[in-house]
């Protein structure tokens, strides 16, 4: 939905830069092109098998065009469209980092410390003392908080009943 909301913007720079004293058709082609690929992108982004990659240099190429486009407008004196510009550039920025960090594999880490899950930015430390119970069972890692809270997480690789055994017995060790 977001690279549809910014192939619209996209698409009304388009008429900005075309709507001058004189009109600069490149930048208003570039504008144009740029549109109408953010607004397709989404119907056809699930079709690529490098899902993550092929959105992570789309919100690169998003982000960087509108800096670019920030300049141009700033050069052109309208300052108003400059600034919004580069305002949506920092939000796509900061949405396609975010989202790359997010499609990344997660990894839990089980230490002498306590559990260790990845967050969006960084690490999150959960103590043995503030766990009630942990266990695998049915491809789901399951964290049990003394508050009553539950945590689980998908296991997307096939472990073996004896590594998922040993990983409990560990869990209930450390409990």
């Amino acid at each position: 939905m977001m690279h549809g909301l910014v192939g619209i913007l996209f698409l009304f720079n388009a008429i900005g830069a075309y709507h001058e004293p004189h009109p600069s058709y490149a930048m208003s082609g570039f504008f144009l092109v740029l549109g109408l690929v953010s607004v397709a992108l989404p119907f056809v982004l699930r079709r690529f098998r490098n899902f993550t990659q092929v959105n992570t240099m789309a919100r690169v190429f998003q982000a960087f065009a509108c800096f670019s486009g920030s300049l141009y407008f700033l050069s052109h004196s309208k300052p108003d469209i400059a600034v919004l510009l580069l305002a949506v550039g920092i939000g796509v920025a900061y949405v396609g980092y975010a989202e790359h960090k997010i499609m990344q594999p997660a990894f839990a880490k089980l230490d002498m410390t306590g559990i260790t899950l990845p967050t969006t930015f960084s690490e999150k430390l959960f103590p043995w003392t503030d766990l009630q119970n942990a266990v695998v069972r049915n491809d789901l890692f399951t964290v049990d908080f003394k508050n009553n809270k539950i945590l689980q997480l998908e296991i997307l690789d096939d472990l073996p009943a004896t590594e998922r055994d040993t990983i409990n017995e560990y869990c209930q060790g450390r409990l």
